[in-house]
């Protein structure tokens, strides 16, 4: 027997902060089909680090429901060049986020964070409890700290105001609508744009460290329906984690989007280059006893994300 949803959606006004990143794009894809009324605003009207800004657009337009997408996001390479910008912004936006909620009276709030909060030596696969139990990973840490702040927030307003605010923590997302600049991108997309320009151009495929670090990716529109289903279905002060439970290599991730992107060239591993932890996993046992499965291979999900590159990057850059 399926439990009561504990909180509906239907005719809610519903805001998507960050709506044209790639996780903010995937849930207005999937709350399309929920019989809410969805608000938006561009970056450009609202700075979302600009506290009077976000306040006074709040109280005009008073969402019942925040998912709180927007963020400053990159790779290795970004967070290490840009750690001021990784922690003002995000702090900035998430807090000033959290607290105009509050003082509108927003029903539900999701904070999205990142499976980076945890320890560069936690244990795997990394529980929920795995929490502030160690030191971070040095490549990602401004990034991973303000997650944390915010992961905090929600339970600090909780606990003092009463506040229905939950967080969900990803593990690694790809898909449409990512961020394929190879200054500034994760690991799928760049080595899809990587492996793209080989099969045009010819060379190698560059990849940074040793190939040997075990990661889990999850597509953005599994993510996305994640999601949703923990806005509708639960409500408690931990986090939950949100990923497939499948892990594999960067060696073998790179010989695949190598083959599905249809390039024999070889691979070249540069370990001068750092490889971050050498495994991150996430536990999702709370969120499978919820009641909520992926249902998006990695195979298939890569093939996808190389379509849409196509269509979308590849296309307009020739």
């Amino acid at each position: 027997m399926t439990a009561p949803v504990l909180y509906s959606l239907a005719g809610k006004r519903v805001f998507v902060a960050g709506h044209r990143g790639m996780v903010g794009s995937a849930l207005m894809r999937r709350l399309a089909g929920e019989r809410c009324e969805l608000i938006t605003v561009p970056r450009g009207d609202v700075d979302l680090r600009r506290q009077d800004a976000v306040e006074r657009w709040m109280a005009a337009n008073r969402p019942q429901a925040v998912f709180l997408a927007a963020a400053t996001v990159g790779g290795i390479y970004i967070n290490d060049a840009r750690p001021g910008d990784f922690l003002y912004d995000n702090l900035a936006i998430e807090t000033n986020v959290i607290e105009a909620a509050r003082q509108v009276g927003v029903e539900k709030l999701m904070f999205l964070g990142s499976s980076c909060i945890y320890p560069r030596a936690a244990r795997q696969p990394m529980p929920e409890s795995e929490l502030l139990t160690g030191p971070l990973e040095p490549t990602n840490q401004w990034y991973a700290l303000a997650k944390i702040a915010g992961i905090m927030l929600c339970r600090a307003y909780r606990r003092q105001h009463g506040c229905d605010y939950i967080s969900a923590m990803p593990t690694n997302l790809y898909g449409p609508g990512d961020n394929f600049d190879l200054e500034a991108s994760h690991v799928i997309p760049a080595l899809i744009a990587k492996a793209h320009r080989a099969k045009d151009r010819g060379g190698e495929i560059p990849v940074w460290g040793t190939g040997s670090p075990l990661r889990e990716f999850m597509h953005v529109d599994d993510l996305a329906d994640a999601v949703v289903f923990l806005m509708k279905n639960y409500s408690g002060e931990e986090h939950v984690n949100v990923g497939t439970g499948q892990e594999v290599s960067i060696r073998a991730l790179a010989e695949t989007v190598a083959r599905i992107v249809g390039v024999e060239r070889p691979l070249r591993f540069d370990p001068a280059k750092p490889d971050g932890m050498p495994r991150k996993l996430l536990d999702t046992g709370r969120l499978r006893e919820l009641g909520w499965q992926p249902r998006i291979g990695l195979e298939e999900g890569l093939r996808a994300t190389y379509a849409w590159y196509l269509e979308h990057v590849a296309r307009h850059a020739a």
